[in-house]
Order: structure tokens, then sequence, then C-alpha cells
């Protein structure tokens, strides 16, 4: 049974163990957003809580894309039939939106502004983060269940998908 670093044994029925993000979906980024993507994919495969809500158990294998503008979710499991989720981005346009806008102004105020300044961007940057995760949740309910550090990873993931440069 494997084990996080407080001992606590891990549910592998309630994980994803594998991630992919579609490459036709991603547009290049900078350093620093390809850098947060990787961190994500990398913190997520590491601790998360993701569930089918009335289906298979994991582990889950997880690719997520977008297709018209929707995020698909297509996950696979060893006890099951692959399931594809799709979900409008509508809902999340105006927050990623709003979300890379605070990002692009807090990676330039770490070159030159005062510790005030890139304070108050970063406060405002993890605002929209977690108002993104906690509308992931929400958008998911009755299809998966998920813990909010997931789903702030699985946000930036969809950030990292849905930015065009």
């Amino acid at each position: 049974m494997d084990y996080f670093e407080d001992e606590q044994p891990i549910n592998q029925a309630k994980r994803i163990v594998d991630i992919q993000l579609d490459e036709t979906s991603i547009a290049r980024n900078t350093a620093e957003v390809e850098h947060e993507r990787k961190v994500a994919i990398f913190d997520l495969l590491e601790n998360n809580s993701f569930a089918l809500d009335g289906g298979a158990e994991g582990p889950y294998r997880l690719k997520l894309s977008i297709a018209e503008n929707r995020l698909c979710f297509d996950i696979e499991c060893t006890s099951s039939e692959p399931v594809t989720f799709m979900l409008s981005l509508s809902p999340f346009s105006k927050l990623i939106k709003d979300y890379f806008l605070v990002c692009e102004s807090y990676y330039d105020a770490i070159k030159t502004a005062p510790p005030s300044r890139i304070e108050a961007l970063d406060m405002g940057r993890r605002g929209l983060h977690d108002e993104g995760s906690h509308l992931l949740i929400d958008r998911l309910k009755g299809k998966i269940t998920t813990d909010f550090e997931t789903a702030r990873r699985l946000f930036t993931l969809i950030c990292a998908l849905h930015w065009r440069g």
C-alpha cells in the first residue's frame, strides 16, 4: 500500500495515476505558464482525490482536451469501459481571462515592483484560482467527486489548455 509523508494510506480506487493534456489543445506559453502546468501535473499525481460518481472505481487515467469550447474529460480505469464527460467552458471564460490578466501582471511585477504590489497581485491571483476551483467542483457535481486541492490543480491545467497566448 502506498503512503503520503504523514503516513496516511492512499486510496488507489479514488486517484488519478496518470494525466495527459491533449497536445493539439495546448498553445505554447511563457516559461512561467509552462512551469505552472508541469508543477500542477506533478502535484496532482503526488496527491489527489478523484472518483467517478456512481461509476467505476479507479485508479484513473485522465486525458484533458478542448473541443468546440468544451472541456473534455476522457477517463479510463481498469474496472470498466472508458468514460467521457464534456463541460462547457463558457462559465469559466471570464474567470480564466481575468486569471491570466492578473497572472501576467504578477509575472511582470516580480521583475520590478515593490513587494506590496507583488503580494496584492498574488492574493488576487490566488483568489481567482480558488474561485475557478470552486466553480469546477460545482460543475462536476453528479459526475466526478474531487477535493479542493485536486480541483485547484485541475483548474491550473484547464487554464493551460484554454490559454491561447
